[in-house]
């Protein structure tokens, strides 16, 4: 499965949003397919980033986020034959969108604060804390909203450093800068000024600078007049790295937030561009980090002051720590990937026709040795059984198909007084690719649309893992072991 990606990066624009769909390539180059991005501007540092890591660039020839960009990047995604559309930035708008979906594609659109004046997009994401579902009420009814922390998307560097914990020094001495990847007003050197009036005894500093900032030679000057260390580095790849070297961060509030959260690393952010005010804002509320405000109205001495004051209180560092604990897990860019490979598969009602597949599927040997009654199923009674599901008006009874249209398994529930039992099955080819989770999803959706039925019901055999995890992902609480049809069992309830 392709997918193409659209989005831009330039010194105005940043490199934000490309730095963000690397982690949705990243992750859909993993478990999916081939990423191809579709820039009108772009920086090359971040060119090579992305041919780097495989990924394909393509140039577009007319003007960004325009009628005539929106046409060009639908006819080349259906060149390339790609099951999905992503785009990220401020100057796609609703029109951009509504074009994409009438040509026939899918579309993530990826957003920060409701720019739009209607969203037609199979699915809107927005990952920041402020995110709010009135920003987008003018929607289509298919519009799907990711909302939050819970979708921060984390790139690959990242992914490794899940469970890490931080150890917090009772003075802190190493300090990281990186105030985005263009920083047109150069905030940086107003930044690496402010550190030479910080008093901490063996002060060290790294700033971090992207390949769009205009400004390294000047940075180089005043990193070579410090009176302590700093290191000056550009195009970094290493990023976790330099957080968890890191006692304390100077940073924009932009996208870089989630990963200071994700590292548990203590910040102060200063707000470089108007889209970040609501983010600083909100984290300064929760007490997950120091917000300084606009860059502009700080003074000369707010920022040392600020800063040693973190560095010299390691309680206070402590409980930034312990509320970035609670705001990303890194598994946002997973969930993703899985709300849109779901979306992709269907659910049609069981046929007639269906009755042999099912019985193969029903006699696998690993199917067999998993069910409550393990003994091979004969045709006759496989027959008997179905006949009587078909006609049973509280048993609805699915198909399971992936973008192919090729069935990948069955699932179906029975209803008894306002609540519903649940069982599925996949067919061997397509166990253990996570379908079993995104099947669940979609039946739990179609089950919550009844507003009649208030508990599902799942059994599993204890040592039935696979299944269990699929019910667990699905929100279902394992209520403790009971008996099924004289075997021990584990019953799993989800309450809607």
């Amino acid at each position: 499965m392709k997918v193409v990606i659209r989005t831009d990066a330039s010194i105005q624009i940043g490199s934000g949003h490309v730095m963000r769909c690397l982690a949705l390539a990243q992750a859909w180059q993993n478990t999916l397919g081939q990423p191809i991005f579709i820039m009108a501007n772009s920086v090359p540092a971040l060119e090579e980033r992305l041919k780097s890591e495989a990924m394909e660039v393509v140039q577009l020839t007319t003007k960004a986020g325009s009628s005539d960009d929106a046409k060009e990047t639908a006819a080349l995604a259906h060149q390339f034959e790609a099951s999905w559309v992503v785009v990220d930035g401020y100057h796609f708008s609703a029109e951009y969108q509504k074009i994409i979906k009438d040509s026939g594609l899918r579309l993530l659109f990826i957003d920060d604060y409701g720019h739009a004046e209607h969203y037609y997009a199979d699915f809107v994401l927005n990952q920041n804390i402020s995110a709010d579902e009135q920003w987008y009420q003018h929607r289509e009814p298919y519009s799907q909203l990711l909302l939050g922390t819970r979708y921060t998307l984390l790139r690959r560097e990242f992914w490794q450093w899940r469970g890490w914990q931080r150890t917090v020094p009772p003075i802190a001495k190493k300090v990281l800068v990186t105030l985005g990847g263009a920083d047109p007003d150069n905030v940086t050197l107003k930044v690496i000024q402010a550190l030479q009036l910080v008093e901490v005894e063996e002060l060290e500093a790294v700033v971090v600078v992207g390949g769009s900032n205009p400004h390294y030679e000047s940075l180089e000057m005043a990193v070579q007049d410090s009176r302590f260390p700093i290191r000056l580095q550009r195009n970094v790849t290493n990023m976790p790295e330099l957080m968890a070297w890191a006692d304390v961060a100077i940073s924009a509030g932009g996208s870089t937030c989630w990963e200071l959260a994700f590292m548990r690393l203590p910040s102060i952010l200063l707000v470089l561009a108007e889209n970040q005010r609501a983010i600083a804002e909100k984290l300064a509320t929760l007490s997950q980090t120091v917000n300084l405000g606009w860059h502009q109205n700080i003074k000369s001495q707010n920022i040392p002051d600020r800063l040693s004051i973190l560095l010299q209180s390691a309680e206070e560092r402590t409980k930034l720590i312990e509320v970035s604990q609670q705001m990303v897990d890194g598994e946002g860019v997973s969930r993703i990937i899985k709300s849109l490979d779901a979306s992709s598969l269907k659910l049609r009602p069981v046929r007639e026709e269906d009755c042999e597949l099912i019985w193969h599927w029903t006699n696998d040997p690993v199917i067999r040795s998993v069910s409550f009654s393990s003994e091979y199923i004969p045709w006759k009674d496989h027959v008997q059984w179905f006949t009587s599901k078909l006609g049973d008006r509280n048993c609805v009874f699915y198909i399971a198909l992936n973008q192919d249209d090729v069935p990948i398994g069955q699932v179906r529930y029975e209803i008894r007084n306002q609540e519903a039992t649940i069982s599925l099955g996949l067919a061997e080819p397509f166990r253990g690719r996570g379908y079993g989770s995104r099947i669940m999803l979609l039946i739990c959706q179609k089950i919550e649309q009844d507003a009649a039925i208030k508990k599902i019901h799942a059994y599993a055999k204890p040592n039935n893992l696979a299944s269990i995890n699929v019910f667990l992902k699905s929100g279902f609480q394992n209520t403790g072991e009971t008996i099924v049809k004289g075997q021990p069992a584990l019953h799993l309830i989800k309450n809607l």
